[in-house]
């Protein structure tokens, strides 16, 4: 369930769950950290959270560069609506396929690792495995004397 964050006429943003009031920083966070908000406009009820998602991911500026050029954002403001509906399809079928592509990759990483005897239940029997096969003759390395 999205936490309820509430903005006021003077755009302050507050958090309902915490009873604080929060900043775009503090709502990056929160998201950072996999928690869903809804931001509602507290005279109208509006629902604002694509407006603030929006601010967030725009106004940010990252070691200097800016999220989107400008020219590209330009261009997205005369074409209008339409426009802008096809890139907000085209961007979420984009990270959906980019979050499945993570999901897959860390899948098979845990996979493998299984496989090494480097994670898992099974990870100690293995080790134990080959400390005794070293024990036994295996390779050394060389002592200093």
């Amino acid at each position: 369930m999205a936490i309820l964050i509430k903005r006021y006429a003077n755009r302050k943003l507050y958090d309902t769950v915490a009873k604080r009031y929060v900043t775009l920083d503090d709502l990056e966070a929160m998201i950072r950290a996999g928690k869903e908000v809804a931001v509602r406009d507290v005279a109208t009820g509006e629902d604002l959270t694509p407006v603030i998602l929006t601010q967030i991911m725009l106004m940010r500026e990252r070691g200097g560069r800016v999220a989107l050029p400008n020219a590209f954002l330009h261009q997205l403001i005369r074409h209008g609506g339409a426009w802008q509906g096809f890139m907000a399809r085209g961007l979420a079928a984009t990270l959906e396929g980019v979050v499945a592509s993570q999901r897959e990759a860390n899948r098979i990483v845990r996979e493998w690792s299984v496989r090494a005897g480097l994670a898992g239940d099974d990870a100690a029997p293995r080790r134990a495995q080959k400390k005794a096969r070293v024990k036994k003759g295996g390779p050394r390395k060389p002592s200093r004397t």
